[in-house]
């Protein structure tokens, strides 16, 4: 047996809060590192397994328990490049104590970094990257498929750090080009990998078949006998224009392709979906079938996904895991956001698409699912196997 294998290994991720994709993340980590004693370090003590996530403890307290041990640190992915203190202890919160939070400190970026510096106990700007000084003795430490699109937005202080502690890892690899791009010419040597979420079929297909079966989502198939179109979209979507114009694309899709609609949240926490939008965007869509579908667990919102006619939504996982079961799938641009900060469109312009626009404003998703459906089943199936091929390949 190799000697890492005998080491503990800490998964380290924003698995810590309530985010489809991150929990996903650290199952699909744990799955390839079967066999290993594994960690789940976030940034603050949190029991997601309700959700179908982990027990997650904060990363200094693994430390502490761990003391001399010689550990190996994988960072399991995720936009966590460009996830700031402030950020990240916000997501952290309780939906109701964010707000009041945000209220009183959002306008004062001084007070702000205090703030978010003594709730979570680290100085770092950039605290989902290994802060310096916690383990007493890391033999290695690992970025994989991590993503940072807007990492040259981000103030110097920030950006300097990311790169240092980049530079200082044994290994890095990014989920698309133009996270590498940045990073490379800022001296930081990297690789391309595909999301993790492109194995999602091929782990777990059969554990997802089984929450299909059941509870909800087993009643929400049975209201839809002809399929329905999973939806998401965050909470920046609420405004009454924006709502109304995605009212519309929606009915015209259910109508045209005699579909339902369910609206789901790919997160709960601060900063994610809100589930007043979906409320409100389904009681002006009264001329076609539509359902909020209410569970917050990993696997049925899988499921759901996975047995759906098609994805539309502003999730870059909710579009990773529909691309995966090889079905129809759209990405959803916040209002006024541009494609190039669009994680979607990156993740599409370094892997590919099976034909169709990588993410639309909500006033043309209509032509864009059209797009989607009209590319086939042949070639939706041939891109899912391409991007497991190419996961392997990176590992």
């Amino acid at each position: 047996m190799k000697a890492q294998e005998h080491r503990p290994a800490i998964l380290f991720g924003a698995f810590d809060r309530h985010n489809f994709g991150d929990l996903l993340l650290a199952h699909i980590a744990a799955h390839v590192m079967k066999g290993r004693a594994l960690h789940y370090g976030g940034l603050a003590d949190r029991d997601l397994s309700a959700y179908g996530g982990h027990k997650v403890r904060a990363l200094a307290r693994v430390a502490e328990s761990l003391g001399d041990t010689p550990v190996d640190i994988l960072h399991v992915g995720g936009e966590i490049l460009t996830c700031s203190a402030w950020e990240a202890a916000v997501m952290l919160l309780p939906p109701s104590e964010a707000r009041a939070v945000v209220a009183r400190l959002d306008a004062q970026p001084a007070q702000r970094a205090a703030w978010a510096s003594a709730q979570l106990g680290l100085r770092d700007f950039a605290p989902y990257l290994l802060p310096d000084g916690l383990f007493a003795n890391v033999a290695s430490v690992r970025y994989h498929a991590v993503g940072g699109i807007e990492l040259d937005r981000l103030e110097p202080a920030m950006r300097a750090e990311v790169v240092a502690k980049l530079k200082a890892a044994t290994s890095v690899s990014v989920r698309d080009l133009q996270t590498r791009t940045m990073l490379e010419a800022a001296g930081v040597s990297c690789h391309l990998a595909p999301d993790p979420a492109v194995m999602v079929a091929d782990i777990f297909a059969p554990r997802i078949r089984e929450h299909a079966r059941q509870g909800e989502l087993a009643r929400v198939m049975s209201a839809f006998p002809r399929g329905y179109l999973a939806v998401q979209c965050s909470a920046d979507f609420g405004d009454d224009e924006t709502l109304a114009a995605l009212a519309r694309q929606l009915e015209q899709m259910a109508t045209e392709w005699d579909l339902g609609i369910v609206l789901f949240r790919a997160g709960a926490a601060p900063w994610h979906d809100d589930l007043d939008v979906y409320r409100r965007l389904a009681s002006i869509m009264g001329s076609v079938p539509v359902r909020v579908f209410g569970s917050l667990n990993l696997w049925d919102i899988c499921a759901l996904v996975a047995h759906s006619r098609g994805y539309a939504g502003s999730s870059l996982h909710g579009s990773i895991v529909a691309s995966a079961f090889a079905l129809p799938r759209v990405g959803l641009l916040r209002p006024g956001q541009s494609l190039g900060s669009s994680k979607q469109a990156a993740f599409a312009a370094t892997w590919g698409l099976a034909g169709a626009p990588a993410a639309v404003p909500p006033a043309a998703l209509a032509s864009g699912m059209a797009e989607a459906i009209g590319a086939g089943q042949a070639e939706r199936d041939a891109f899912a196997r391409e991007l497991v091929k190419a996961f392997g390949a990176s590992a």
